[in-house]
C-alpha cells in the first residue's frame, strides 16, 4: 500500500454520501476503495465489480462530479459495465473502474497522477487502470511510474498508446452490422449519421463514416471542437441538446451516458443507435422502449469495446501486436450481430440479450474456475 506519511486511503464500507453497500449487495461488487492525498488534492474511488474472468480491467474517469454520492454512483455503474463488456468481447478480463473528483483542468497535477498510481499499485494487481474520460495518455505515463497495473501507455514504453481511434474501429464494424440489420446492407454509403460528442472518440469516427461516404451531422459541448470537426468532414452542426431529435438513419451518443431516458427517447427520429458513451440506457426500461419503437439499439458496451479490446492485447504473452489487436477489434461485427440474433431468438431487446450472452460466459468461466480450484485442492 502507498506509504503511511505520503498518501493515505482506506478501503470503505459505506460513506454518508453514497450508498455503496446498496451497489455491492444488489450488483454483486467485490470492492470499493476510497483513495486520498490531501497535499495534492486527490479524491478518488476504484471499484472492482468482478475479477471472475481475470484482473479487472478499467479506465480512470477525472471529472467534476456535483457530489461523492454521484461519483460513487457512476463508477459502481461504469465497472458493472465493464464486467459485461469484457464478458461479451471474450476478455480474459474482470470489470472495473476508477473515478478522479474534481476538475481536471485546474486539479491535475504530477503528484496528484502519481499518488493515484499508487493506491492503484496497492491492489496487487487486481485492478488495472486505463485511460478514459478526462485522463490522458500521459496520465498513464506517470501512472507507470509507480506502478506496472496500467494500460495503454505510451508505444516508446511498451504499450498500446491511446484507445480512442480502436474504439472508434470498432464502432465503424458495428455500424456496419447495424446497417446490414436494418438495410439488408452493411454499406453506409449515403447513410446519415449523427456523432454526438466529437472528443477523441466522436472525431475519429466522424473521419471513418466520411471515409465510408456516410453523410454527418456533428454536436459537441464545446463549440469549437464541433466547428473543427464539422469543417474537416463536410458535417452539419447542430446544438447538443438537439442531436437526439434530428431525422437521421444512425444516432451516435460518443459523449457521457443516460442519453437515453424516458424523456429523450420518444423524440428519436433514428432507425438505429450505435455509439461509444457508457450507460446509454438511463434505465433498463428505456431499452425497451427503444425496441416498442422500432428503433435497432447496438448495446453500448458491445459496440464500444474496441478501446479494451487494444489495450488487452498487451497482457498477452508475447505483447503488443497492433495487427493481432485490430483483427480482434474487427470482430466487434460478429459480437454484435450474435448479440442481435439471441435478441431475435429469445424475443427480448439487444441490451437484454447482450446481459444474456455476457451472463452466461461469465457463469461459464466460473464454473471452469471452480473445477480448476478442486483439482488443485484433491491433487488431480
Amino acid at each position: 500500500m502507498p506509504d503511511d506519511n505520503d498518501v493515505g486511503g482506506r478501503t470503505a464500507t459505506a460513506p454518508a454520501t453514497g450508498d455503496v453497500f446498496g451497489h455491492a449487495g444488489t450488483e454483486g461488487f467485490e470492492q470499493v476503495v476510497f483513495c486520498s492525498h490531501p497535499p495534492s488534492g486527490l479524491r478518488a474511488i476504484i471499484a472492482i465489480h468482478s475479477t471472475a474472468l481475470g484482473p479487472a480491467l478499467g479506465g480512470t474517469r477525472f471529472h467534476p462530479y456535483r457530489s461523492e454520492a454521484e461519483a460513487v454512483t457512476d463508477v459502481c455503474r461504469l465497472a458493472r459495465g465493464m464486467t459485461y463488456k469484457h464478458a461479451v468481447s471474450g476478455l480474459d478480463c474482470g470489470g472495473g473502474k476508477a473515478v478522479i473528483l474534481g476538475d481536471p483542468a485546474t486539479l491535475r497535477s504530477e503528484a496528484l497522477v502519481r499518488a493515484y498510481g499508487r493506491f492503484v499499485d496497492g491492489l496487487a494487481g487486481r485492478y488495472l487502470t486505463a485511460e478514459d474520460v478526462g485522463t490522458t495518455q500521459a496520465d498513464m505515463d506517470l501512472i507507470r511510474r509507480e506502478t506496472p497495473h496500467v494500460t495503454g501507455v505510451s508505444e516508446s514504453l511498451g504499450g498500446s498508446g491511446d484507445p480512442s481511434p480502436a474504439t472508434a474501429w470498432g464502432l465503424l464494424h458495428a455500424m456496419r452490422t447495424v446497417a446490414e440489420q436494418v438495410w439488408g446492407s452493411a454499406s453506409l454509403e449515403g447513410r446519415h449519421v449523427v456523432v454526438s460528442g466529437v472528443g477523441k472518440v466522436g472525431r475519429v469516427l466522424c473521419d471513418h463514416l466520411a471515409e465510408a461516404g456516410a453523410r454527418l451531422t456533428v454536436a459537441d459541448v464545446v463549440p469549437a471542437a464541433a466547428k473543427a470537426a464539422a469543417a474537416a468532414v463536410g458535417a452539419q452542426i447542430v446544438e447538443p441538446d438537439e442531436a437526439a431529435q434530428v431525422e437521421c438513419d444512425i444516432f451516435a451518443p460518443c459523449a457521457l451516458g443516460a442519453v437515453l431516458s424516458e424523456r429523450t427517447v420518444p423524440k428519436l427520429r433514428c432507425a438505429a443507435v450505435c455509439g461509444s458513451a457508457n450507460n446509454q440506457l438511463a434505465t433498463p426500461a428505456d431499452g425497451r422502449r427503444l425496441a416498442e419503437m422500432g428503433v435497432l439499439y447496438a448495446p453500448d458496451y458491445v459496440v464500444n469495446a474496441g478501446g479494451v479490446i487494444n489495450i488487452a492485447e498487451e497482457r498477452s504473452g508475447t505483447g503488443y501486436d497492433h495487427d493481432r489487436a485490430w483483427a480482434r477489434i474487427a470482430a466487434i461485427a460478429g459480437n454484435l450481430r450474435r448479440v442481435l440474433d439471441v435478441a431475435a431468438r429469445d424475443g427480448i431487446p439487444p441490451a437484454d440479450a447482450a446481459d444474456r450472452v455476457a451472463e452466461e460466459r461469465i457463469a461459464s468461466m466460473a464454473s471452469v474456475r471452480r473445477i480448476r480450484t478442486s483439482n488443485r485442492e484433491t491433487g488431480h
